[in-house]
C-alpha cells in the first residue's frame, strides 16, 4: 500500500483506505456513479466508482475501511482515483493509526505542559473552573486530548485541539510578561478555554464532522455556554469575572465576519485573538509546506492567505 501523499498521475492505487465520505450521483447522461473520499494519515483524495453495480464492487458505507484497486488520474488539476475493484476490509486487516491524522507531538507531553499553565493561575475561581474540567472530568479530558481543532484548514487531526490550545496559551503567557496591562490569570484561563466548545462542535474521529450543536451554534457560542454553566456550579463565582471570561471567548475570532459575536473590548480579548490567529495561520502554512510535493518552491495561490505562497530560499 502507498500512502495518498505518494500518489502520482498514472500510478496504480491498491490497498486499504478509510472511506471518509460516499455519495451516489448521476452523470449528465443519466449514468449512476459513486463519489468517494479516501483517507489515510497523510491526507485525502477524491475517488470515483464509474461502474458501481459491476462485479468486484462490494457493498460499503462511509467510515468503512475498504480494500481498493484503481488508477490515479488527474481532473481539473487535481488527482483522483478511478476505483475498479473494492471490498470491505476486516477489522484484523488494518491499523486505524495508519488512517487517522495525528499530532506530531506526544499527547501526554502536551497535556502535562498545559497543566503547568493551569497550575499557574492564582485566582481561586478561575483555578477551580479550570480544574473542574482538566483534572476532575475524565470524559472531558479524553475528548479534549483526542479532538481536532477543525474539520479542515488547520489542526484537523487527533490531538489538534490540544496542540493548538497549548500554542495559544504559550503565546498568551509571553504577552502577559511583555505587557503588564494584561490580567494574566484571565488571559491564561481564556487561552486554555477559548476553543473548549470544539469538544462538542465536532464529532470524534474518524468522522470529525460537525454535530447538530456545531451546525446550529458553533464552538464560540458553545464554549461561552459551557463556561456559564460550569461557573454557576462554583459558589460565589463573580459575575463580572464570568462575563469577562465569556467575552474573551466570544471575541477570540476578532471580527464579526470571522464568526465572533463580539469584537474585542478587553485587552485580554485582543491578546487572545492575536495569539489564536497567529497559531492558526502559521499551522496552516506548515501544513501547506508539508503536504506539497516538493517539485517547486512556489506552492500556488492560497485562498486563505489571498497570495501565491513560496518557500523561503536557502541562505
Amino acid at each position: 500500500m502507498k500512502y495518498i501523499k505518494e500518489f502520482r498521475e498514472g500510478m496504480r492505487a491498491a490497498g486499504i483506505y478509510l472511506c471518509k465520505f460516499r455519495q451516489s450521483a448521476v452523470t449528465k447522461n443519466g449514468k449512476p456513479y459513486e463519489n468517494v473520499i479516501l483517507q489515510d494519515k497523510t491526507g485525502t483524495i477524491d475517488a470515483k466508482i464509474w461502474e458501481p453495480n459491476s462485479v468486484g464492487i462490494d457493498e460499503f458505507d462511509s467510515l468503512d475501511y475498504i480494500d481498493i484497486v484503481g488508477d490515479v488520474t488527474s481532473f481539473a488539476g487535481a488527482l483522483q482515483v478511478s476505483i475498479k475493484r473494492l471490498r470491505r476490509a476486516g477489522e484484523d486487516e488494518y491499523n486505524p493509526a495508519d488512517y487517522l491524522p495525528a499530532s506530531r507531538f506526544r499527547i501526554e507531553d502536551m497535556y502535562q505542559e498545559l497543566m503547568k499553565y493551569l497550575e499557574s493561575v492564582k485566582n481561586p475561581y478561575l483555578h477551580q473552573l479550570l480544574e473542574s474540567w482538566f483534572t476532575g472530568d475524565q470524559e472531558f479530558i479524553k475528548r479534549f486530548q483526542l479532538s481536532s481543532a477543525a474539520k479542515s484548514v488547520h489542526h484537523g487531526f487527533i490531538g489538534g485541539l490540544l496542540e493548538h490550545t497549548l500554542s495559544v496559551t504559550r503565546m498568551c503567557h509571553y504577552f502577559s510578561k511583555a505587557y503588564p496591562i494584561l490580567n494574566r490569570d484571565l488571559l491564561i484561563t481564556a487561552a486554555i478555554l477559548h476553543d473548549v466548545g470544539k469538544t462538542k462542535e465536532l464529532s470524534a474521529f474518524p468522522a470529525n464532522d460537525y454535530t447538530d450543536d456545531g451546525q446550529l451554534l458553533g464552538h464560540i457560542m458553545i464554549g461561552a455556554e459551557m463556561v456559564h454553566d460550569r461557573a454557576g456550579e462554583i459558589p460565589g463565582f463573580p459575575e463580572q469575572l464570568e462575563n469577562e471570561l465569556k467575552h474573551c471567548i466570544l471575541a477570540h475570532h476578532g471580527e464579526l465576519e470571522y464568526g465572533s459575536p463580539k469584537k474585542p473590548a478587553l485587552a485580554e480579548a485582543l491578546a487572545l485573538n492575536l495569539a489564536d490567529n497567529a497559531d492558526a495561520r502559521m499551522e496552516t502554512l506548515r501544513e501547506l509546506f508539508e503536504n506539497s510535493d516538493g517539485t517547486s518552491d512556489w506552492l500556488g495561490y492560497s485562498r486563505i492567505f489571498e497570495s501565491n505562497i513560496r518557500r523561503t530560499g536557502e541562505i
